[in-house]
C-alpha cells in the first residue's frame, strides 16, 4: 500500500518508541526524503524501465529545439525545475514530422565513433548520441535546413522525486507501493542505532529485506524494447 506522510511518521515513532517531541516532524521529514533518494538510487541501478515519481504532473520527457549545426545539448532540470537524474531515450524529429529513436553509443569506449571527435562535423539527421555528464552529443551534426527545428529533440528522463514537506499529511510517496516500508525503516533504524536502542538490530534486518524487495520490484520490470528471437544452435557431432 502507499503510505501518507502522517502514516510514515507514525510508523517511525512506533518503531522507535518516540514522539514528535523527541524525534521532531521536521527531522523525520528530512530523513524520509533521504530514504526516498535511497530508493531511487537502488531502483536506478536495478531498473528494467524508467523510474519516475507518480506525484509529478508532467510526463517524464522534455523537448528541445534542434539547432542546425549544434551537436551538444545539455539538460539539468525539467520544465517543472525537477533535477534530471538520467537520460533514458532520445528521439529526433524528421522533416515529415515523425520522431525516430536514435541509438546510444559511448565515444569513450565504443568503436566507429571517430565522427564525434574527428573535427569534420558531418551533417545530416542524427541517428545516434553519446551521453556525457548532463548532456548528449548527436551524430551526425543536425542539418535541419533552417536555423532551428522546434521541439526537434525529445528526451525521456528519470528525475528527482517529489519530496515531502514537514506540513504534508495526506500526500503519499510516489514510489512503488510495495516498497514503501523502506521509508520508515531507514529513518527508524538510523535513529535507534544512533541512540543505542535495542531494536536497531531487528530494524536493520528488516531494512535489508526491504532493499531486496526494491531490487526485485524495479529490476523485474522490463524496458519497452523490441524482443528478438535468438536461435539456439546445437551440434549433433
Amino acid at each position: 500500500m502507499s503510505l501518507t506522510a502522517t502514516q510514515i511518521f507514525d510508523k517511525i515513532d512506533r518503531s522507535c518508541g518516540t514522539t514528535s517531541d523527541k524525534y521532531t516532524t521536521a527531522q523525520k521529514t528530512v530523513d524520509v526524503n533521504l530514504a526516498i533518494d535511497d530508493v531511487y538510487s537502488i531502483a536506478l541501478k536495478s531498473r528494467g524501465w524508467n523510474v519516475d515519481d507518480f506525484n509529478h504532473t508532467k510526463e517524464p520527457f522534455i523537448t528541445m529545439d534542434l539547432v542546425s549545426g549544434q551537436r551538444d545539448y545539455h539538460f539539468t532540470y525539467d520544465e517543472q525545475s525537477n533535477l534530471i537524474l538520467d537520460i533514458e531515450r532520445v528521439m529526433v524529429l524528421d522533416s515529415t514530422g515523425v520522431y525516430h529513436t536514435i541509438s546510444p553509443v559511448d565515444q569513450q569506449a565504443d568503436t566507429d565513433v571517430e565522427s564525434f571527435i574527428d573535427g569534420q562535423d558531418s551533417t545530416g539527421l542524427p541517428n545516434r548520441y553519446d551521453k556525457t555528464g548532463n548532456g548528449i552529443f548527436l551524430d551526425p551534426v543536425p542539418a535541419t535546413g533552417s536555423v532551428t527545428l522546434t521541439a526537434g529533440l525529445k528526451v525521456f528522463i528519470s528525475r528527482q522525486a517529489s519530496y515531502f514537506l514537514s506540513t504534508d499529511t495526506t500526500k503519499v510517496a510516489g514510489i512503488d507501493g510495495l516498497c514503501q516500508d523502506y521509508l520508515y525503516l531507514k529513518p527508524a533504524y538510523e535513529f535507534c542505532r544512533d541512540h543505542g536502542l535495542t531494536q536497531a538490530d531487528r530494524l536493520y534486518r528488516d531494512l535489508q529485506d526491504s532493499i531486496k524487495k526494491i531490487n526485485d520490484r524495479y529490476g523485474s520490470r522490463e524496458k519497452d524494447v523490441e524482443r528478438r528471437f535468438v536461435p539456439n544452435i546445437e551440434s549433433n557431432r
